[in-house]
């Protein structure tokens, strides 16, 4: 049983980094897509590469990271740790970004964003502080 869980700690370690990378890159690319003329060959591009790290990366990773955290969660019991609640508020949150950023990356493949680039460099720091809790909160358990 102690390898199963270990497969499955090492299948959530991956899927976390991948959506981390996701999240981290998205609103960079949001950046540069804000300062593309709407209708551009750039700005095409743009929407190319949003729609993919969306469907292919950040979408799949978050399903596995959800399935694999709970899965960890309750073979562990640690559903009664206040840090686990904390953590988890934190990556409802973090999920929340996600669905946010997906709803951002449509409105670019609409040519409707009415956002400019300072708005996506100061929103891209938000995920990098959710992670920086959360990885605290996993590894400190502090309560």
């Amino acid at each position: 049983m102690a390898s199963w869980y270990l497969w499955v700690k090492a299948l959530h370690v991956i899927a976390v980094i991948s959506w981390m990378a996701a999240m981290l890159y998205l609103p960079r690319l949001f950046v540069y897509h804000a300062g593309a003329a709407r209708g551009s060959e750039q700005s095409e591009t743009f929407k190319v590469m949003e729609r993919r790290l969306l469907r292919y990366i950040a979408l799949p990773a978050m399903i596995v990271v959800w399935l694999t955290g709970l899965t960890m969660a309750w073979q562990a019991g640690f559903f009664l740790a206040p840090w686990l609640h904390a953590k988890l508020t934190l990556v409802v949150i973090m999920s929340g970004m996600h669905g946010w950023f997906s709803r951002m990356a449509k409105d670019f493949a609409a040519d409707n964003n009415q956002r400019p680039e300072r708005f996506f460099r100061i929103i891209n720091e938000v995920p990098t502080v959710l992670m920086i809790l959360i990885v605290i909160l996993v590894v400190v358990k502090p309560f």
